[in-house]
């Protein structure tokens, strides 16, 4: 291990040489505690990465360039993301190289490597899928340029030094004891019918986003007292590639007139986010007669939320991204001034190399009876937006 240590050693004192001159939670399903050398592995990435962070601090702030990698505009939510972490990096004193890569993950791969040949000190990183990301990260890694996952861990890479994002596994439980509350389940009665919707199975996220809410919903598949109609209950089954409206409504489509054409009551329908919810909302326009179900979501998507105010879905679960990329600037900076960033969780998230250091922030429901203290009130949007 000292040989170890002392190898590191040399390779970060030859690269801060070679780069003198340049600028620039909660519980989590099936997750397994990391073997004793992953975990040292991690440490050791952590730590290298601050041990190189620490010797920039002596570096003007003002100019420092931060690399921004966001998966694709055509979702609400990462623009908002992206915004709101270059206007507080911005304001923080950093440069930001904030790049979209369209949900093409050589697109991104592209943009992350040009960020480190323009001279960035740090990534903060949105993957579009978890698991591709090994060339540039090990470039990162060996530059000694610390890396935040932002949202999505980055899986199967030892140069992610922190991962920051909301507990997950509490948005999928959220949105089972929302249904668990609304459908009665644990009062005697009638089943009721349901069906499930999640995000793109690449993105890690889904396994708690499901994993959480059907380990409020399975009890009652078993027992009965929810149906599932099409039979299609497996995460495999229920997942929605790259989260795209188009393939849920298409799916919704098959569903219902395989299920519910019939005149058969459609009760719930269990979405892990937004635009998913709003592909099943727009197959049950076209094709659907029945009473309304009752529909979850994720992300408070403007359109999302003026359906909640119709009566077209019952909740979402609202992360502020504010909050979100507020908390990452403050762990860019630190990790910048050659500290320690901030986290709250060390048991939950292995990406494959051992645990990821993280910080979760706290998700909330938001139905039609507190959107306006939520969204509007807090400044998240106007009232004019929601019209």
């Amino acid at each position: 291990m000292k040989r170890k240590l002392l190898a590191v050693a040399m390779t970060l004192a030859m690269t801060a040489g070679m780069l003198a001159g340049c600028s620039g939670g909660s519980k989590a399903p099936e997750t397994k505690a990391p073997e004793t050398t992953t975990t040292a592995a991690a440490a050791e990435t952590t730590k290298a990465a601050e041990t190189t962070a620490a010797a920039a601090k002596t570096e003007k702030k003002d100019g420092v360039l931060i690399g921004v990698a966001m998966p694709t505009k055509d979702l609400q939510r990462w623009n908002q993301d992206g915004s709101n972490m270059k206007k507080e990096l911005e304001a923080a004193g950093y440069k930001v190289d904030l790049q979209y890569a369209s949900n093409d993950v050589q697109t991104q791969v592209s943009q992350i490597e040009n960020m480190i040949s323009n001279g960035c000190k740090m990534l903060v990183i949105a993957s579009i899928d978890g698991s591709s990301l090994g060339e540039p990260l090990s470039q990162a890694k060996s530059m000694g340029i610390p890396v935040i996952a932002y949202d999505r861990l980055i899986m199967n890479s030892d140069a992610v030094t922190y991962y920051a994002t909301f507990d997950n596994y509490k948005v999928g439980q959220k949105q089972g004891e929302y249904l668990e509350k609304s459908l009665g389940l644990d009062k005697a009665g009638d089943p009721k019918n349901i069906e499930f919707f999640t995000g793109d199975p690449a993105d890690n996220n889904c396994k708690f986003f499901f994993g959480g809410a059907m380990d409020v919903l399975k009890k009652y598949v078993d027992n009965g007292r929810l149906v599932v109609k099409s039979g299609q209950t497996a995460f495999e089954q229920v997942a929605t590639e790259k989260w795209d409206s188009e393939k849920a409504q298409n799916r919704m489509d098959t569903i219902i007139a395989g299920n519910y054409s019939d005149g058969t009551v459609l009760d719930a329908v269990l979405c892990s986010n937004d635009s998913t919810a709003l592909g099943v909302e727009n197959a049950l326009a076209s094709s659907y007669t029945g009473k309304y179900p009752i529909i979850t979501g994720q992300d408070c998507d403007i359109a999302n939320v003026k359906n909640m105010i119709q009566g077209k879905q019952a909740m979402s679960v609202f992360k502020d991204t504010r909050t979100l990329a507020t908390q990452v600037v403050k762990m860019v900076d630190s990790v910048m001034q050659g500290g320690k960033a901030e986290i709250n969780d060390t048991k939950s998230y292995d990406n494959g190399t051992g645990i990821i250091p993280t910080y979760l922030c706290d998700p909330v429901v938001v139905t039609v009876d507190n959107y306006k203290e939520m969204l509007i009130t807090s400044g998240y949007y106007t009232e004019d937006q929601l019209k």
